[in-house]
């Protein structure tokens, strides 16, 4: 919680430096570094942004943090942001690639489709057929290739999901909708809403530019590592 408070602070005086540099950008972008896969789990987008998701560190990650262990529980943390990572970026590869290859055999080169997202002008020597491809994939292609992530929401989606396996008949409720859930019921939930989000482009609690799949891949490993953690702790698999 101090790195993430830290480093929103750092934003908020150096700005779109700071976003450049430690943002998750598209792996195909000239501002992708690999150490974003980490540095972009503790940048923010604005006050309700860190915000929510520090609030909901404390909420939750005291409770999951006392029955793991330090260790352990920075383990699970990080596990959880690296799957939003794959899950997130797996999801941007999918809308790119097709659009790229159908692109490139329509005899369209890398350099020129750099040039047709970067400088936001048309090609010049188009044939007909290509002119109206890639008109076509502009919008999704120049989205997908300037697109950024930033947040401890997967990490904190992967510590909401052990939670609920630690806890599956604990009573959870939304702030704005405080009607008490068992977690059994609302965290699957909550993950089936981010499911149906990253899928239809509708928003139902988030802002419209939230990293669903992110959500998504850092509750399932939050799950995943906490299941087989529980299922494990009383065997020679316990690890202490």
């Amino acid at each position: 919680m101090i790195i993430n408070v830290i480093l929103f602070i750092a934003t908020q005086i150096y700005g779109d430096q700071m976003y450049q540099w430690l943002a998750l950008w598209f792996p195909e972008n000239e501002n992708f570094q690999i150490w974003q896969v980490v540095t972009h789990m503790f940048m923010h987008g604005g006050i309700a942004h860190i915000g929510f998701n520090m609030f909901g560190l404390y909420m939750f990650g005291g409770p999951v943090e006392s029955y793991l262990g330090k260790n352990k529980f920075l383990f699970l943390y990080f596990s959880a942001g690296l799957g939003a990572v794959l899950f997130q970026l797996g999801g941007y590869y999918y809308n790119y690639m097709p659009i790229h290859t159908g692109l490139m055999d329509l005899g369209l080169t890398n350099d020129q489709v750099l040039q047709m997202i970067t400088s936001n002008q048309t090609i010049e020597g188009l044939t007909q057929i290509q002119f109206e491809a890639v008109k076509e994939a502009f919008p999704v292609y120049q989205g997908t290739y300037f697109s950024s992530m930033v947040g401890a929401s997967g990490c904190l989606m992967g510590v909401l999901a052990a939670f609920g396996v630690m806890n599956p008949n604990a009573e959870l409720m939304l702030i704005f909708l405080p009607i008490p859930i068992k977690a059994k019921y609302f965290i699957p939930g909550i993950i089936i809403l981010d499911v149906i989000s990253a899928v239809t482009g509708q928003s139902f609690f988030s802002p419209s530019n939230t990293a669903y799949l992110a959500h998504v891949g850092g509750a399932i490993v939050g799950f995943i590592i906490m299941w087989y953690w529980k299922k494990n702790s009383f065997n020679d698999k316990r690890w202490d």
